[in-house]
């Protein structure tokens, strides 16, 4: 596994590099270069210090087409890993958000007042949430670390599928 300098090198050939994965019907292309955390969030070093943040597409398959967003926290302010700084709504489901970086928050998206659809539409790139600078949260894992969570995940999902089958039959 490549160590989180060898994962953010900013100038490195192959910085867009995507890993595709598949699992029952779900199927997505996750960039090596990020790291994920297991809420299903995304970071990614843009400059040295800087991350950018967004929601995978399972969490975003999870919460459906979005409906409305809203942060708690605005430019300058101090976040802790695990703080709610804001929330997202989906056709689906509402869930917090999170900080994943430690340090000051930078900005959110800004177009995300114009296009809230790119969170589902382009989450790894035009459809990021927010940027901070400072330390990001050591529980997140390399894109390998990920599927093998994302499997776990959609195994426990399909289990539980299965016992309510049985159980309406």
């Amino acid at each position: 596994m490549a160590s989180r300098d060898e994962a953010f090198t900013v100038n490195e050939p192959n910085q867009n590099k995507k890993r595709f994965y598949k699992k029952s019907t779900f199927v997505t292309h996750l960039p090596e270069r990020y790291l994920y955390s297991p809420s299903h969030g995304w970071v990614c070093e843009i400059e040295e210090g800087l991350w950018r943040v967004g929601l995978t597409k399972f969490a975003t398959r999870m919460l459906g087409d979005m409906v409305d967003q809203d942060f708690e926290v605005k430019s300058d302010d101090t976040v802790q890993f695990g703080q709610i700084i804001g929330w997202m709504e989906g056709f689906k489901a509402i869930s917090d958000l999170y900080a994943l970086v430690e340090g000051t928050f930078d900005q959110v998206n800004p177009a995300l007042n114009s296009d809230l659809s790119a969170i589902t539409k382009d989450p790894y790139a035009s459809g990021w949430l927010y940027q901070a600078r400072g330390k990001i949260d050591p529980r997140c894992m390399s894109v390998t670390d990920y599927t093998e969570l994302l499997d776990a995940t959609i195994e426990k999902i399909l289990e539980q599928q299965k016992q309510e089958d049985e159980e309406s039959s």
